[in-house]
């Protein structure tokens, strides 16, 4: 028998078997004929290179890059199939203290930016700021990661080191080396001003216990003589969503404070239940004010409960699920967008902040901070 004849055979018995397959598979998924075409086409690819291709190929390695491939083509930087080191690595860093360096990133216009850098944190010691690109890690260019791959990356076992090659507008690239270390850092700090009735909250994220440091935070203001308050979202690249709605039912009046709206249309409504406001409030916010930091930012501006000051914020208006696969892997993905009391939808847009000051870093004063004393002393003086 010729070779044209053997490489013909072998075709067609992998597009028989493959289309056996997709049968099998559109029946018993009630599929339409659209779906059973697309999933002919991937096991009729899948099956030739099994069959044909020059090496030996994994199998689980083929359906671990066709996930890939679908989630990339999404095109949403926030969404990402995650292997199973990836996957246990996230679990890790969720449940409480991880190794790392101590920053957030974001993800726009194709570029890995730090938002924030933690206190006491190898980042900080290091001399990273808010604002440097990261360019590469360990060596190997951030383009060939998907963007949250990179965070990933970074983080490891305690006592471990990675190389950041950072870019800084105005200086010329560098490389630093940073040892990860546990990251254990409190998300809110409260102290009053000094010289005045001005209580001033900081929170950094959201995470499982922002909720608490707040309200114990908010409590000692209060004893203080507390007469308004400043709560400071700069730099906050969010967290989860329910830790943002506890700080938010403690200054949002009673009401929607954010909705949260899937593909179909179905909401899930997160309310308040303050009767009323008990303090003249202004919110610090920033171009690194991200997620659940502008659902609170958002919410308190559109319910006119307090006067937003600084910048305009990130623009993260999506929702993220992480879902447990079968091979110990997982995948994070954008289910839903979330929108303010007014129906708006920040997503790629950001919030507008009620008087726009921009933050100077050679000063050595902040001017955001000193412009929210300035309005806060105002509305304070109406009472």
């Amino acid at each position: 028998m010729s070779k044209k004849k053997i490489c013909l055979i072998i075709v067609l018995t992998a597009l028989i078997s493959s289309f056996l397959t997709v049968a099998a598979l559109v029946n018993l998924a009630g599929l339409g004929k659209e779906s059973a075409g697309d999933l002919l086409r991937f096991f009729g690819v899948k099956r030739m290179i099994e069959s044909r291709y020059v090496n030996e190929v994994n199998s689980t390695s083929l359906i671990d890059g066709a996930i890939n491939g679908m989630v990339q083509s999404l095109g949403d930087p926030h969404s990402i199939y995650m292997k199973s080191s990836m996957y246990k690595t996230l679990k890790e860093h969720t449940s409480g203290a991880f190794g790392g360096i101590g920053v957030t990133m974001g993800f726009k216009d194709d570029k890995v930016t730090i938002i924030s850098v933690l206190e006491g944190t190898p980042g900080e010691r290091s001399g990273l700021k808010a604002g440097d690109e990261i360019l590469s890690v360990d060596g190997t260019p951030v383009t060939e990661y998907q963007s949250e791959e990179v965070a990933m990356h970074i983080r490891g076992e305690a006592g471990t080191k990675v190389k950041l090659m950072i870019h800084r507008e105005g200086s010329e690239d560098t490389e630093y080396t940073l040892e990860r270390d546990i990251i254990k850092v409190p998300s809110v700090k409260g102290k009053m001003l000094e010289g005045s009735k001005m209580g001033y909250i900081r929170i950094a994220s959201f995470g499982e216990n922002t909720g608490e440091e707040f309200k114990s935070e908010y409590a000692a203001l209060e004893k203080a003589g507390m007469q308004g308050l400043i709560v400071d979202l700069r730099q906050n690249p969010g967290g989860l969503i329910t830790s943002c709605v506890e700080v938010a039912d403690m200054l949002v009046p009673k009401g929607n404070i954010v909705s949260v709206v899937q593909r179909d249309g179905s909401r899930e409504e997160y309310d308040s239940s303050l009767e009323k406001a008990k303090y003249p409030l202004v919110v610090l916010i920033d171009g690194n004010s991200a997620s659940a930091s502008e659902i609170l930012a958002g919410a308190l501006q559109d319910r006119e409960a307090a006067t937003l000051v600084g910048t305009k914020s990130y623009g993260k208006g999506s929702v993220q699920v992480v879902v447990p696969l079968f091979h110990d892997d997982g995948l994070k993905l954008t289910i839903a967008k979330y929108y303010t009391p007014n129906g708006r939808c920040i997503d790629g847009i950001g919030i507008e902040p009620d008087v726009t000051v921009n933050f100077t870093e050679d000063s050595r004063e902040d001017t955001q901070l000193n412009m929210a004393k300035e309005v806060l002393q105002g509305k304070m003086s109406q009472l």
